[in-house]
């Protein structure tokens, strides 16, 4: 591997380090930012779901700091212990934005599915896609099997990519959802609202930059492998 790749790697786990930071940080400002409807986190998604007409899915606790979630397959709104229970314009942010998975579940929301039937092939891709890359470029001193290896490395990592780009518009929709919600229906106040737009704005960073960062890879390794392919002509 060049130097080109280790430049990449580093810059986007800079970038990586430097957003998660600075969103803990801002989730930590908007934490004391007590709700006035003195809302919890579970009654904010609770609501939100009787609203959009949702009763299948449950709204349930779990454990670990910003683990939250929507389990499409058992249909569970899955918020921390944090903003299960607390009742401040963070945990209103992060409770609303999972329920806008669950209501683009309920609406057949065209990225969403796409994102779903990635999975599949994504958990494939995360466990081989570096050990055939790898492999093809060790092949690829002593064997021509190497190029071919090489080749199914990167088309794996090319739908790990993929899964990445998909994951924008689906977490970008979610966040506009709750945020529509939280002020249509007088959820939260102006203060409260611009701390929960701050805070989910960070969020969506993360996936931006995780993006970004399998983007750029991907991109090295197709351009080792027209190099490769090159050199077999």
């Amino acid at each position: 591997m060049g130097l080109e790749y280790y430049i990449i790697i580093g810059v986007f786990a800079l970038l990586s380090w430097a957003v998660s930071n600075t969103l803990k940080k801002k989730f930590d400002k908007y934490s004391r930012l007590r709700l006035r409807n003195n809302m919890s986190g579970a009654e904010i998604a609770e609501k939100m779901l009787q609203d959009h007409g949702i009763y299948d899915v449950q709204v349930i606790s779990t454990p670990g700091r910003l683990t939250d979630h929507y389990n499409p397959k058992n249909k569970t709104v899955n918020l921390s212990e944090a903003v299960y229970h607390e009742r401040n314009a963070a945990a209103a942010a992060v409770a609303a934005h999972e329920v806008g998975h669950a209501v683009q579940h309920a609406r057949a929301y065209k990225w969403l599915e796409m994102r779903s039937n990635l999975v599949p092939m994504v958990n494939i891709s995360s466990q081989f896609s570096n050990y055939l890359i790898m492999f093809g470029i060790v092949l690829g001193a002593t064997s021509n099997l190497g190029f071919w290896v090489l080749a199914g490395g990167v088309a794996l990592l090319a739908m790990g990519t993929l899964f990445s780009l998909v994951t924008l518009p689906v977490e970008y929709d979610a966040s506009n959802r709750a945020l529509a919600w939280l002020e249509q229906k007088h959820m939260v106040t102006r203060e409260e609202l611009a701390g929960s737009k701050d805070a989910l704005k960070w969020a969506a960073r993360t996936y931006l930059v995780a993006a970004l960062g399998s983007l750029a890879t991907l991109a090295y390794w197709v351009l080792r492998l027209v190099a490769a392919s090159n050199r077999r002509d």
